[in-house]
């Protein structure tokens, strides 16, 4: 029996030629129990889906209906886990729960409201902190507080929407653990958006594709047994062709194509590059250990004393070579990069790039971070020549012009490189970000997690967008990364770190898989999984804290 449905729903928003059609001719019915998952690209209407569901927007054209009731506004029986966290900053745990149920449950005494409260608060495992106040609690936490609200109204149906974008991969998976947990004790109806096809896998019946005009795409029954391990899904082949079937429709209907060929790069050298003679004399010496981190620590002075954040940190790195750097956070990843970067002072050891000792930052050492730091009032365009102009001061201005714009074109901003960056997505952003440190023609380009902002699908974009323009240029890599897949589909070696602090190199896994690497590929290739096994077995002997016998292994796989 279906507890919610749609009947040919349309949404538009605006008027006249600013009207724009978000949701069309939707029809949908959610059945009584199920937990349903919606999952689409940003801007796909995900969210506006879950607003008409909740009764916080009205449908253009069309009827949602709740008990065979149309649904005229919001209601208690409809409860909402929204991405942000939304809550009271004076009240106590317990206090931001105990709004949801005066509100809903007025009538009852101050004890029974206090029982009410306790028990919810316990089920989402912060009975210990109910006396706790928001900037107290860690973001995961203040996320449990929004679910112990949403549940201390009993709903009928429990709306979540994006409830763990704003996490880390850790923090994220437990929650949502604890979130089919929960269901499986109450056996709510549940509605999840994500952008996250593992999370959606794990807790879905059904999932439902959004496509990028606003229509429902495939939907995809998930006939795995519950409850679903992480660890023993990645052997499952039901698992497997899941994923693979859920990621190919949505890159196929998501991921734009390629872009053309319409110019070309011009030749011309940066400041950085040897003199030609000395090129020559060095041709070949420098290939093997053309990146050198030896013995490398990072100590940082507290009112405690000294403390070592990395220590013994040793790896050796090929020209052209790929490597990406995982673990969980505060393992120092970062910490590592911004010293290759000459950002960060080394306290012991080196850092060798081409031969010479790493001393302050250099153009011939490129950085994208996470947010891409752009000029807001300066167009994509101007962005990038800020460092082209500086890296070719003999090129002519033509063609330093014409690497920006090659660059832009590769990245597949080629209609909108004229546009000022206030006015990008975050991914377009992100997307000149990249195009400035490729035109910057570096010897290393480092990547401190730079698609951790993006959602999931606009994240597997750029990673084919990084790939394509890093295949034409080889230049020596590394990315810092939380994330599994893009760790192994980007790199040549995974390189994963231990626990924090003194951190170091746990252990080495070599990808040896084909290039050029497409997502959709790599999935239907028969070492893959093998792969994931070994990184994920890491990072889950290091999930609580703990100090496995990983060091002395690092250090020897490391050289």
């Amino acid at each position: 029996m279906s507890i919610l449905k749609f009947d040919n729903v349309s949404k538009s928003f605006g008027e006249g030629t600013h009207r724009e059609d978000v949701l069309r001719a939707i029809d949908l019915e959610v059945a009584e129990g199920e937990f349903l998952v919606l999952l689409g690209f940003s801007g796909t209407g995900k969210t506006t889906l879950i607003n008409l569901m909740a009764g916080l927007e009205a449908p253009t054209s069309g009827s949602v209906t709740f008990r065979g009731k149309p649904v005229e506004g919001p209601g208690p029986e409809r409860g909402v886990i929204f991405q942000n966290y939304s809550l009271m900053p004076w009240l106590t745990v317990a206090g931001n729960v105990r709004l949801a149920v005066d509100t809903v449950f007025p009538n009852l005494s101050g004890a029974k409201k206090a029982e009410k409260v306790a028990h919810y608060v316990k089920m989402v495992g912060l009975g210990h902190a109910a006396s706790r106040r928001p900037a107290e609690l860690s973001g995961g936490m203040r996320q449990r507080v929004n679910v112990a609200r949403a549940l201390a109204m009993n709903p009928e149906v429990l709306l979540l929407d994006e409830p763990l974008s704003a996490l880390d991969a850790l923090t994220r998976a437990n929650l949502a653990d604890e979130i089919e947990q929960i269901w499986e004790q109450d056996k709510k109806t549940c509605v999840l958006i994500t952008n996250d096809v593992d999370e959606a896998i794990i807790l879905a019946d059904r999932i439902i594709a959004l496509n990028p005009d606003g229509t429902l795409g495939q939907e995809f029954r998930v006939s795995i047994p519950r409850p679903r391990d992480r660890g023993e899904m990645n052997h499952d082949t039901r698992f497997q062709t899941l994923r693979a079937d859920v990621t190919k429709y949505l890159m196929d209907v998501g991921i734009a194509s390629k872009v053309e060929e319409t110019r070309r790069l011009p030749d011309v050298t940066p400041i950085h590059e040897l003199p030609k003679a000395q090129a020559r004399a060095t041709e070949g010496m420098i290939e093997e250990r053309f990146l050198d981190f030896s013995q490398l620590h990072k100590v940082y002075p507290t009112p405690n004393g000294p403390l070592t954040v990395v220590e013994d940190f040793d790896l050796k790195m090929n020209k052209g070579e790929f490597v990406s750097l995982i673990g969980h956070s505060g393992c120092g990843k970062s910490t590592v990069l911004t010293m290759a970067a000459g950002l960060n002072d080394i306290s012991e050891g080196a850092i060798k790039l081409d031969g010479r000792h790493v001393e302050g930052a250099d153009p011939e050492r490129a950085v994208v971070f996470q947010s891409p730091s752009l000029f807001p009032w300066l167009s994509a365009k101007e962005n990038v020549a800020v460092g082209v102009d500086r890296v070719y001061p003999r090129a002519s201005q033509s063609e330093r012009q014409e690497v920006v714009e090659y660059y832009l074109e590769r990245v597949g901003l080629a209609d909108a490189m004229d546009r000022p960056a206030h006015s990008l997505s975050n991914g377009m952003k992100q997307r000149v970000g990249i195009a400035r440190a490729f035109a910057l023609s570096p010897k290393l380009l480092l990547l401190d997690e730079p698609f951790g902002m993006l959602d999931s699908l606009t994240r597997w974009e750029l990673q084919e967008v990084l790939m394509e323009v890093w295949s034409r240029t080889k230049v020596t890599a590394i990315c810092v990364t939380h994330d599994v897949d893009e760790a192994i589909l980007l790199a040549d070696r995974v390189v994963m770190m231990t626990n924090g602090p003194q951190a170091t190199i746990g252990k080495i896994v070599n990808v040896d898989l084909p290039r050029p690497r497409t997502r959709k590929a790599l999935l239907e290739h028969p070492d893959y999984y093998l792969y994931r096994e070994q990184v994920l077995t890491f990072l889950e002997e290091y999930e609580h804290g703990a100090t496995p016998k990983a060091k002395a292994v690092g250090k020897k796989e490391a050289a």
